[in-house]
């Protein structure tokens, strides 16, 4: 068998040598602190798939300027550092006329892919290092609440105004997954946020965001009766046809259904039903008359 450390090497030896016209990389091997610096600097990186952390930059080596990615995607436990990373480039250092070292990435990435995204909430910090990817199109979370065993809590942190705040700023979507839907019913986000989506996000084909159920009857009848919902309800909506719900609970009956189907499909007016597969099984939402579709 080759040793780990010999791949690691030989690889990170091969990217030292990759001169500028180099445009997409990928590996699941791992890369040297040295080959991944190498990397960030090419000007023509388009995508980019890495479960590396990022180099470490001291205060006197930044700024630095990030290639103008298209697709990137982050393995594991990579992604912490990464989004650190954005985050301390973006606000913590300008250059003259304004520039940033991400100014070209904040410009060309299209999708932000974090697989496997392991014991990392999505809160307000995250939503709000992704929301200057103005120019995002597919944003791919792919994250269990509860491991394979069920055991875990609710990991979503964000209410309806981050949301709110998020599809405001990304208004390319397309394709829109933040972490699969636990069963906890613990969330803060209500229907009023796939109501701001469909509203803000006016491309997007494929959705699958946690909201809580627990008095959603309720929350359709304001979102239909509220006046500060007035100007949102005038406005196009998105042409998504199927919801990812996953594992969301929800048992109602025929008049309890009926509010429902109706407000979803004032939300989402092209919508012909619910998709609900994960890891565990298929999703939870059902009524007398629907498992799983409307």
């Amino acid at each position: 068998m080759i040793p780990s450390t010999y791949l690691k090497d030989s690889l990170s030896s091969v990217v030292l040598c990759c001169g500028p016209s180099l445009t997409e990389f990928s590996s699941p091997v791992p890369l040297s602190g040295a080959a991944v610096n190498h990397l960030v600097q090419l000007p023509h990186l388009r995508t980019w798939h890495t479960g590396d952390p990022p180099p470490v930059y001291s205060p006197s080596s930044l700024p630095l300027v990030f290639p103008p990615l298209i697709k990137f995607t982050l393995r594991k436990h990579a992604a912490h550092g990464w989004l650190s990373l954005f985050k301390r480039l973006q606000h913590g250092v300008s250059t003259t006329q304004g520039a940033t070292p991400l100014s070209r990435v904040v410009e060309s990435l299209r999708s932000l892919d974090i697989e496997s995204f392991p014991d990392r909430i999505i809160d307000l910090p995250f939503a709000s290092t992704i929301q200057m990817f103005r120019n995002l199109v597919s944003l791919n979370v792919g994250a269990h609440c509860h491991n394979e065993n069920g055991e875990g809590q609710c990991a979503f942190k964000l209410d309806n105004d981050d949301i709110n705040n998020l599809a405001m700023a990304l208004p390319q979507l397309e394709s829109l997954f933040l972490r699969w839907v636990c069963p906890e019913n613990t969330c803060a986000t209500t229907v009023v946020c796939l109501l701001v989506i469909s509203v803000c996000c006016i491309k997007l084909q494929e959705l699958e965001v946690h909201f809580n159920t627990t008095n959603v009857v309720d929350d359709f009848k304001n979102i239909s009766e509220d006046p500060r919902f007035r100007e949102l309800r005038s406005l196009p909506r998105c042409t998504l046809s199927c919801l990812d719900v996953s594992q969301t609970p929800l048992t109602l009956d025929e008049p309890s259904l009926e509010i429902v189907v109706n407000g979803m499909i004032n939300i989402f007016p092209a919508l012909a039903g619910f998709t609900g597969a994960s890891k565990h099984g298929t999703g939870s939402m059902r009524g007398s008359g629907m498992e799983g579709g409307v």
